[in-house]
């Protein structure tokens, strides 16, 4: 029987706190089972092993994202909307250092429920790249640039890796400057 007060949701944001704290090498079984005050195999009536944690923490972490995004490109359009998801994405990542690894990784085939939080995060950037008419397969080769890019500059800003002594602001508005010129000019 399940320790009155834990539950799943319980269990997935104190593991969110501990990644976002320490890293997300530091969300174990036994950390977790320590920090909620329980055996660790009491946490299998809330989580499917570690894999299952980390999948119930990308779930929330995906959702935490994706709004972000949504609330940032709201009442925007084309290169102000973009903009604005960016800045929330890095600043999203920013504050989540921990849990940002999860939320990159493609959800496995036929987990429906991961695939659809993933899916909504993507709605987002398609919805932004509708100002500029792009459609079909050209819509999506375009979300994988600006989520590539994205990707590059937070996760090399989140591991040390911009060691010059220059504004990183400076450099994240000059990525989002290509990005916009990139949309705005087709290939021939």
């Amino acid at each position: 029987m399940p320790r009155s007060g834990l539950d799943t949701r319980r269990v997935v944001l104190e593991a969110a706190r501990i990644a976002d704290a320490e890293g997300l090498e530091e969300v174990t079984l036994a950390r977790l089972a320590k920090e909620l005050g329980v055996r660790a195999p009491s946490l299998y009536n809330h989580v499917d092993g570690r894999a299952g944690l980390l999948r119930r923490l990308s779930i929330l972490s995906l959702g935490e994202l994706t709004e972000a995004m949504r609330d940032a490109a709201v009442g925007r359009s084309g290169a102000d909307a973009l903009q604005a998801i960016a800045y929330a994405y890095r600043a999203w990542a920013r504050a989540h250092r921990g849990r940002y690894a999860v939320t990159v990784s493609a959800p496995d085939p036929g987990d429906e429920e991961l695939a659809a939080v993933a899916a909504r995060a993507i709605e987002v950037l398609v919805a932004v790249l509708a100002a500029w008419g792009f459609q079909g397969e050209e819509v999506l080769h375009r979300v994988r640039v600006i989520r590539s890019a994205l990707h590059g500059f937070v996760a090399i800003e989140g591991a040390g890796g911009f060691g010059l002594p220059l504004d990183l602001d400076q450099s994240f508005d000059l990525l989002l400057a290509t990005l916009v010129a990139g949309m705005e000019r087709r290939p021939s």
